[in-house]
């Protein structure tokens, strides 16, 4: 395997799940910016047949992506996403201590240039804590926790949006995150946003199967895990 191909965590003849590494963007947008490098060229050239690509994971989320290889089976898994049939597992690493279980129904809109908001919800459930020896806001510690995410629709930058509505910033988000929480752990040589597509579970479109796909964590997001002694 080249250093080019992605991690395939599932195939078969109508679709398949990968790996998509942290800093890879998924297809050519308005937010390339003269980036050349996309997933989508990559899975083309992977398999040697076309993709068509099921959803997206922002370019600095690692974890489980959904392709199909042909029209009727990506066809089929949109339907699937779209009636929420989809389950999508993330892990995140926040600010703070929040509660073991909740929800955030906060509305979102679609992103730059799509001001409409429309109805968000993300359920969320703590997996661990930590109090690290990192000065903040005065205090002599800082605290970080492990977070579950299942978001039960699909908006623009969601779990990150939801989390810094709720004063849990994502660490490494330079976007909506909080910069003093980044730059302790870039410190401690963890330099990417900690957000990681987990799990995918739906029907198999084919045969109606139950599937469930995990994408493992490696390097910088181990690392951070570690420090929650996983």
């Amino acid at each position: 395997m080249t250093e080019l191909h992605l991690p395939v965590l599932y195939r078969d003849d109508a679709l398949a799940v990968v790996d998509k590494p942290a800093g890879l963007m998924v297809h050519d947008s308005a937010l390339a910016r003269g980036e050349t490098d996309f997933a989508a060229d990559r899975l083309r050239e992977q398999f040697g047949r076309p993709v068509f690509l099921v959803h997206r994971l922002d370019r600095a989320t690692s974890g489980c992506l959904l392709l199909a290889f042909d029209r009727d089976t990506a066809s089929a898994l949109g339907k699937t996403l779209m009636s929420q049939d989809v389950e999508k597992t993330y892990w995140a690493v926040c600010r703070g201590w929040p509660e073991a279980e909740f929800v955030v129904d906060h509305p979102l809109d679609g992103g730059p240039g799509k001001p409409q908001k429309k109805p968000a919800v993300t359920a969320f459930r703590t997996l661990a804590t930590v109090e690290l020896e990192i000065p903040s806001s005065g205090f002599p510690t800082s605290r970080y926790a492990w977070l579950e995410a299942q978001p039960r629709t699909g908006r623009f930058r969601q779990i990150r949006r939801h989390l810094k509505h709720m004063s849990h910033h994502l660490i490494g988000d330079t976007s909506h995150g909080d910069g003093r929480h980044n730059r302790a752990f870039r410190m401690m040589g963890i330099h990417r946003m900690l957000l990681h597509a987990r799990a995918l579970a739906f029907p198999h479109p084919a045969t109606g199967a139950a599937m469930r796909v995990e994408a493992p964590v490696h390097g910088e997001f181990a690392k951070a895990l570690a420090l929650f002694g996983a």
